[in-house]
């Protein structure tokens, strides 16, 4: 893991200042001939923090609670396959803390916590930016509180898919017929089916240029983007890899896909390689009855301490889009 000499301190000026309490609401957002949307929207509230349970996962946070602040930067984030809203939910809830409108969104197609039928299907490579585009659409044109909202601070966090789905909404433009490299012999994965039979999606992958900032870690499908497909990705991105995601055995997850990408971005990412990390090192620390549950997600390799390096992380994170967001943006 690169070490960062600002990290701590960082971390140590987020507990001493920080006063706020993050809010939490739950929204279904509806359009006509769209899946519905569940996204949840942690923002900062005045109120002393409480406790909010969603199925298994206890947050600290306050539902409901009375936006506070004005102007505020909007981050929107993705989880990666089979996951939700709540994957990196110390990594939302530290920047909500901070000032930021963060929103989560379970999407449709490949959310843990809905009908997962269609998850391995080529559509999720489409539907997926889409559903970001529908979430900023909504935040800043439908939401209660939009009034209190900046457009031109709006910033993006992605994982394993979600990063996919960051750099596509950055203005990637992926190569779907380049997907038979997760194509192994003998695969009958749908995805895999539809290749056979030349059924690759004719919808335009989405993009939104009012995304101005984004966080992306061990992003999954590279080699659906060459070095063309990459030209038009032209906001500051910070880009994180795991050093030992390849020992996951994830067909689309491998730590030369992340170098491909850094190295074929026309502006130069921020790219961090963490050391010892596999994959699911990304997501949030696991209480223990979900580390009982689900060890392969909540384990670690030897050594390696999950939320040390998410301390560090999240202050990295909350610098990043301080920087690019906030800073590079006052009048």
């Amino acid at each position: 893991m690169r070490l960062f000499r600002f990290a701590l301190a960082v971390a140590l000026c987020l507990t001493a200042t920080l006063t706020h309490a993050a809010g939490l609401r739950l929204i279904k957002v509806r359009s006509d001939g769209a899946p519905t949307l569940q996204i949840a929207v942690w923002s900062p509230c005045s109120a002393a923090a409480g406790e909010v349970k969603l199925g298994s996962t206890v947050l600290p946070g306050t539902m409901d609670c009375p936006v506070s602040g004005e102007k505020l930067p909007i981050i929107v984030t993705s989880h990666g396959f089979g996951g939700g809203f709540t994957g990196n939910h110390d990594t939302t809830e530290i920047l909500a803390d901070a000032g930021f409108v963060v929103v989560g969104i379970n999407h449709p197609v490949d959310t843990g916590a809905g009908d997962m039928a269609r998850a391995d299907t080529l559509a999720a490579l489409i539907e997926r930016p889409a559903d970001i585009k529908r979430v900023i659409d909504y935040m800043l044109g439908e939401w209660s509180d939009r009034a209190r909202l900046d457009p031109d601070r709006i910033g993006f966090f992605g994982f394993s898919r979600g990063g996919y789905t960051g750099l596509v909404i950055a203005g990637a433009n992926p190569d779907i017929r380049k997907a038979t490299a997760f194509c192994p012999e003998g695969n009958r994965k749908p995805s895999c089916e539809e290749l056979q039979r030349n059924e690759i999606p004719t919808q335009m992958p989405v993009h939104d240029p009012r995304v101005r900032a984004m966080v992306i870690a061990d992003p999954a499908f590279g080699p659906l983007f060459d070095r063309n497909g990459l030209k038009d990705v032209r906001i500051p991105i910070q880009l994180w890899a795991s050093e030992l995601s390849g020992e996951d055995k994830i067909t689309e997850i491998r730590p030369d896909y992340f170098t491909a990408i850094d190295q074929e971005l026309p502006i130069k990412a921020d790219y961090h390689i963490v050391r010892n990390a596999g994959h699911f090192a990304f997501l949030s620390p696991c209480p223990q009855d979900t580390a009982k549950r689900l060890p392969k997600i909540c384990t670690d390799r030897s050594g390696f301490d999950r939320v040390a390096f998410h301390k560090e992380w999240n202050a990295s994170i909350l610098a990043f889009f301080r920087k690019h967001l906030i800073d590079a943006r006052q009048p």
